[in-house]
């Protein structure tokens, strides 16, 4: 583990160039320099009332903060830029659970629905895609192939799950592993999935096929808490894990894993 922060009430952890974001259950996104590890001066987020997640966007550079079951906001790296930013129609809610960035398009779980919303840089809508009905999807994440990865709650077996789905919802694939509460999910460039296992306090490391490779983090590497949020920075091989509880955000150094 490279650096543990203390921060309360963390909700989500993203990075974007050399800052890490840390929103938390109040209307303040604290920040910290990736490299030296110093905080930064917290941007004060008012208005934005039940921050649920967070995810950053290189190629815009903007961040991107769910307010739980309202809006997403978008906010610049320094904060001087704070917009409600969807929807562009009150007439069409979208009820944002969690949040996901791939180049330029963002990838929204919505509390309304089985479905995932998929937009562009611009926040008009590609697609929404509809998910079984068995499927209330938590977090997830697009496949370098165009497919997406959902960690989600299999209501009919009342158990936590990941699968991978097309750009129709239909099932391709579902990793076999019994998975704890509500799994938060990254990849890699080159198909590999990192999971959040909250029940056994690990970090997974699953194939393109969703296959398990070998666990990357233990549970005495994570001190025995319980991880809740992930953001996988591939240019440097670090996994932020931001845990529940505990009120923690953790670096570890997956490169070589």
């Amino acid at each position: 583990m490279l650096l543990s922060v203390v921060v309360e009430g963390v909700t989500g952890v993203t990075q974007l160039g050399d800052v890490v974001y840390i929103v938390c259950r109040s209307s303040k996104i604290c920040r910290f320099s990736a490299t030296t590890h110093q905080r930064l001066a917290d941007i004060d987020a008012e208005g934005v009332r039940q921050p649920w997640d967070i995810a950053a966007c290189e190629r815009m550079s903007q961040l991107y903060v769910a307010d739980s079951a309202e809006c997403v906001w978008r906010v610049s790296p320094d904060g001087d830029d704070i917009k409600r930013w969807l929807p562009k129609s009150p007439s069409d809610p979208i009820a944002p659970r969690t949040l996901s960035v791939t180049s330029s398009r963002l990838l929204v779980t919505s509390f309304s629905g089985q479905q995932l919303i998929h937009l562009d840089a611009g926040g008009d809508e590609l697609r929404r895609v509809p998910l079984p009905d068995y499927m209330d999807p938590r977090h997830t994440v697009e496949s370098p192939s165009g497919t997406y990865i959902v960690g989600h709650d299999n209501t009919q077996l009342d158990q936590y799950q990941v699968s991978e789905v097309n750009t129709e919802g239909q099932v391709l694939r579902q990793f076999s592993g019994s998975l704890g509460w509500c799994p938060h999910i990254a990849a890699d460039s080159h198909g590999n999935i990192i999971v959040e296992d909250f029940k056994y306090c690990r970090i997974l490391l699953l194939d393109a096929k969703l296959a398990l490779r070998r666990i990357i983090i233990d549970e005495h590497q994570l001190s025995y808490k319980q991880p809740r949020r992930l953001c996988y920075v591939e240019q440097s091989g670090q996994l932020l894990v931001g845990f529940f509880g505990s009120n923690s955000v953790a670096v570890f150094d997956v490169l070589r894993r």
